[in-house]
């Protein structure tokens, strides 16, 4: 009887056995949870570190156009400053986009001003600074061309003053030349003085104590009323100027000749001067031959006359 009442050991280990199972399938599932939390908090840092990296870029990247933005900015508005201020004088389309470009150029600047600019942002600033340098290209040709232009103004009124220059001065010499005076009826009376004062003409040379000239001025319509100034010229037998000189007058070719005697008249304008009398007093005797009289008027010789001495 005492072998059926003791109890074997395999009567007891189902419950210990399952406990046992229970413990580790606990165990396991904590240690999956285990792996599971650090492998997500393994891939959090990453996506963490990535994103920040990623982020880094971006804003390096923002930095990066928006200095490069600023440099091509600077260096079109320094342009369009040296345009405007070389050229002050603008056509009407010029002056146009002109104002359009200080437009976009204050759009630019607000955008470049704010750091926090957004990308799409600053890709509108750089189309308007693309239009601007191209707008800054088209202003810089239209006043290349202007100046152009300008020069050949300036060519053609130059040409123009110098072409009205020689024409006014044409007209000068022409008033000048038509003012000359002229004269006509041009006598030389070889004149003896006689002890009772009376005169008589001779031919005799011994004889001539004087030479009276006598000489009409005629009618001018150009000269201006008033004194004028009649130069005479009285020539030898040698052809050359009398003894003494009063000295010389300057030819209408610019040369320089002596005269022997000068004589203001008194002018009116339109009207002619009759009997211009001039006498001529030498020093020593007169000689035998030809005895030349010629009148100049404002360097022009005007008249001449002659007389033979026996």
């Amino acid at each position: 009887m005492s072998q059926f009442n003791e109890t074997s050991p395999q009567q007891n280990s189902p419950g210990k056995k399952n406990n046992s199972i229970v413990y580790w399938v606990v165990i396991l599932v904590l240690l999956a949870g285990c792996l599971y939390l650090f492998m997500s908090k393994n891939k959090m840092a990453a996506d963490n570190d990535a994103k920040a990296k990623s982020d880094q870029q971006q804003l390096d990247s923002v930095k990066t156009d928006r200095a490069a933005l600023q440099s091509d900015f600077d260096a079109a508005s320094a342009k369009i400053d040296q345009l405007v201020s070389q050229n002050s004088k603008l056509d009407s389309a010029l002056q146009g986009d002109k104002a359009q470009m200080a437009e976009m150029q204050s759009k630019i600047k607000s955008i470049l001003s704010n750091k926090n600019a957004t990308q799409a942002e600053l890709k509108s600033a750089r189309a308007m600074i693309t239009n601007l340098t191209d707008k800054t290209k088209q202003m810089e040709a239209r006043i290349a061309e202007l100046e152009k232009e300008n020069t050949e103004l300036t060519g053609q009124n130059k040409a123009l003053v110098k072409e009205v220059d020689s024409t006014v001065t044409q007209n000068v010499a022409l008033k000048k030349a038509g003012s000359v005076l002229h004269t006509s009826n041009i006598r030389m009376e070889p004149i003896h003085k006689r002890k009772n004062g009376k005169e008589k003409e001779t031919t005799k040379h011994k004889k001539v104590d004087e030479l009276r000239i006598t000489f009409d001025i005629d009618e001018n319509r150009i000269a201006e009323s008033g004194n004028k100034e009649i130069y005479l010229r009285i020539l030898g037998p040698d052809n050359n100027i009398v003894s003494p000189s009063a000295g010389n007058l300057t030819t209408n070719n610019g040369g320089q000749v002596s005269y022997s005697v000068m004589k203001e008249i008194a002018l009116t304008q339109n009207q002619p001067v009759k009997d211009v009398i001039i006498d001529w007093n030498q020093p020593g005797d007169y000689s035998k031959g030809n005895y030349t009289i010629e009148v100049y008027n404002e360097g022009y010789k005007v008249g001449s006359g002659s007389v033979t001495l026996k």
